[in-house]
Parts: structure tokens; C-alpha cells; sequence
């Protein structure tokens, strides 16, 4: 009898009706590929899909989509190049592949990827997509920053989409690069989408997901600092309305030495059948001594009716690290602030908006350009306004 097969006795791990279960005992263990049918059928129990309405995906998970090129809108920036590859293109798959279905569906099916490279201090670059049509569509993104550039991508999403995307962005050594996901979708929007990010040595990522419209979004990001020095900043800002589904799942892989990571997540909802979801994987490999991390998300519930998920986890096969936490808060409005500026003569329906707002304008400040954060903060008081 094999030595594996003995301490699976052992522990009573046994083989199952449908065949032999191997669990996975590790965050990064997780299957990958990027073959829409190398993942069994999603039932809507499984740890990925649980918190999902999966019945009103099911175009995205397991439908054909559209993967031709559509429209986008971008200035012309210097020390920058957006165009269309082919999916054949050897640097597709460069910063990660698919870990579940419907981020396969849409890798086996578009046909162009947008490619975006910064090189130098090229400053803000914005690409637009406001056109994206009825049709259920996959897209896929590729970003590129040079060694010891600094810029700031930001993929503004607007408009009717029926959307299931792959992001990559590959941080060369040594750069500094910002990218914002931002989805201001119109009410009936349906956007999934999988970011994969890789780092260089003493490279830093700055990303932040920013998500206010659209029916049903789930932007599941991941950075993997894969060399010495690299550093990843995760923030999120989020609003949920009545209906609305919100879900971010966050993965941040450290599997080298002296790496660094926060993860900062702040949403509010509002209305009844609102719903948000943060799941947080942190992973501290076995060759990461010296890592310094910490995760967090913060939610203020403003209304009945609405429904906030929050999971930290933290996994750590290293004994050798700087430091290593995770925290978690669902709350309802605080009303000792809300006293406080009353007594000052300030309106309720006022006070409430300037509480809400100085909660999550911290996540919008990390955003490195004044424009860009004026019109979130606008957003969010548009937001807090329907809230009233």
C-alpha cells in the first residue's frame, strides 16, 4: 500500500461515490486553466459561486459570447500604446489564467485583446468603454508596464453591458503603476470580471475597484508579488442600491522575499435587496520570509432589507515575516456623528450624507489624479442623495 494511501486512512479521507475528491489545501493550489470545460458545471454551492446569483449568469458562465473587438475611446498620450493583439500572442497569459468558469468562458472566446503599455511617466491614461451593446460579450485586457515607469490606467466602464472580461497587468522592475477599475454601468448592466496581476522585483501596484452601477458585478482581483521587493496596494470603493449585487473577491499571493501588501475595502448599502460580497485570500508562501501584510473591509449598512458578506482569510507557511492581519466590520450608521454635527446646526438628511462620505472618500483619495476623484466624489453624493 502507497505511503499517500495510508495517511489518507489515517485521517479518513476516503474515495467518494463519483469518483476520487483531492481538496485543495492551499489558496494557490486551486485548478487553472484557460478551457472553459476543464471546470465542472457551476451548481451554485461551490466556495467561488455560494454568494452568487449564478441563475442570472448563466449567459456569462456558460453561454457563447462575443469576443470581437469593440468600441473604446482613449486620448492620445505619450509614452503610451493602446491597440488590438490576436489571442495568439505569446504575452496572453503572462500574468495568470482562469481559476473558475466564467472567466474560462470568456478566455476561450475573444478573439482581440486590448493591449495597453506605459513606458517613462506618461501620467493618466483613461479608456473608455460606453458602447459594449445588448450581445453577452468576452473581453480580455492586457497591461503592461516597462521597467521603472510610472502611470496611471484607468478602465472606465459605462453604459448596457452584458460583460465577462479578463484583465492582466504585468508590472515590470521597478515601475510604479496605478490601474482603477471603474465600473459606473447603467441599472441593467451584468459585468464579471478576473484581474490578474504579476509583479517584478521592487515593483508596486496600486489597484483600486470602484463599483457604483450595473445590476449584478463581481470583479475578482489578484496580485501576485512574485519577486523581491514588490509591493501591492488593493483598495476598493463600492455602493450598493435596492437589488443591487455587488462582489469583489480579493487574492493576494506573496511567494516571494520582503513583499508587502495592504488590502483596504470600504462599501455602503442602501435599499431593500441590497447585497455586497468581499471574500479576502491573503497567502504567505513557504520562500516569502519577511512579508508585511494586512487585509480589511468595512461596511455601513444604511437601510432594512440589505444583506453585507465580508470573509478575511489568511493563510501563512512561513514563520519569518514582519507581520500579518486581517479585519472585518459590518455596521450600521453611527449615530454619535450623526449627534454630533446636528448640534453643530447641520441638517440630519446633511449630516448623513458628510458621515457616509468621509467613510468612503478615503478609498477614492488613493486615486493619483485631482479629476478623477472630484467626479467619484460627485458620483457618490449622487448615490447618497438617492439614499436620502
Amino acid at each position: 500500500m502507497a505511503a499517500g494511501t495510508e495517511a489518507a486512512e489515517r485521517l479518513g479521507i476516503v474515495a467518494h461515490s463519483d469518483g476520487p475528491i483531492v481538496p485543495v489545501q492551499t489558496r494557490s493550489e486551486r485548478p487553472k486553466s484557460a478551457n472553459h470545460d476543464d471546470f465542472p458545471p457551476v451548481q451554485g454551492w461551490e466556495a467561488e459561486w455560494k454568494q452568487t446569483p449564478v441563475d442570472r449568469l448563466r449567459d456569462l458562465i456558460d453561454g457563447e459570447l462575443d469576443g470581437s473587438p469593440y468600441p473604446i475611446q482613449y486620448p492620445e498620450v505619450a509614452g503610451t500604446t493602446v491597440e488590438w493583439i490576436d489571442r495568439s500572442d505569446a504575452r496572453i497569459g503572462s500574468a495568470g489564467l482562469p481559476e473558475e468558469r466564467a472567466a474560462a468562458n470568456a478566455w476561450s472566446t475573444f478573439e482581440k485583446a486590448l493591449r495597453i503599455a506605459v513606458e517613462g511617466e506618461p501620467g493618466a491614461l483613461t479608456v473608455t468603454r460606453a458602447a459594449m451593446g445588448p450581445n453577452a460579450k468576452a473581453a480580455h485586457v492586457l497591461i503592461e508596464a516597462a521597467p521603472v515607469s510610472r502611470a496611471l490606467v484607468v478602465l472606465d466602464g459605462r453604459g448596457s453591458a452584458t460583460l465577462s472580461e479578463n484583465v492582466e497587468i504585468v508590472v515590470g522592475e521597478g515601475a510604479n503603476l496605478t490601474v482603477v477599475s471603474l465600473q459606473e454601468w447603467a441599472d441593467d448592466a451584468r459585468h464579471l470580471a478576473s484581474h490578474f496581476a504579476v509583479l517584478s522585483k521592487d515593483a508596486k501596484l496600486t489597484h483600486i475597484v470602484v463599483s457604483l452601477g450595473g445590476a449584478i458585478v463581481r470583479v475578482n482581483p489578484s496580485a501576485h508579488l512574485a519577486a523581491e521587493g514588490s509591493d501591492a496596494e488593493m483598495y476598493g470603493v463600492y455602493f450598493a442600491d435596492a437589488t443591487q449585487h455587488l462582489e469583489q473577491r480579493v487574492y493576494v499571493h506573496h511567494d516571494a522575499p520582503h513583499t508587502r501588501s495592504r488590502v483596504n475595502y470600504k462599501g455602503a448599502l442602501n435599499g431593500d435587496g441590497a447585497r455586497t460580497v468581499w471574500v479576502g485570500d491573503v497567502l504567505i508562501g513557504p520562500d516569502a520570509s519577511g512579508t508585511d501584510t494586512y487585509e480589511q473591509n468595512r461596511n455601513l449598512v444604511l437601510s432594512e432589507g440589505t444583506r453585507a458578506d465580508s470573509i478575511p482569510n489568511l493563510e501563512i507557511q512561513t514563520g519569518n515575516i514582519v507581520g500579518a492581519g486581517h479585519a472585518s466590520a459590518t455596521g450600521r450608521f453611527d449615530d454619535e456623528h450623526l449627534f454630533y454635527l446636528q448640534a453643530r446646526g447641520i441638517p440630519e438628511a446633511e449630516a448623513r450624507r458628510l458621515v457616509v462620505l468621509g467613510f468612503l472618500v478615503e478609498i477614492v483619495q488613493q486615486i493619483p489624479e485631482p479629476a478623477l476623484q472630484e467626479r467619484l466624489v460627485q458620483a457618490l453624493v449622487e448615490e447618497l442623495e438617492g439614499a436620502a
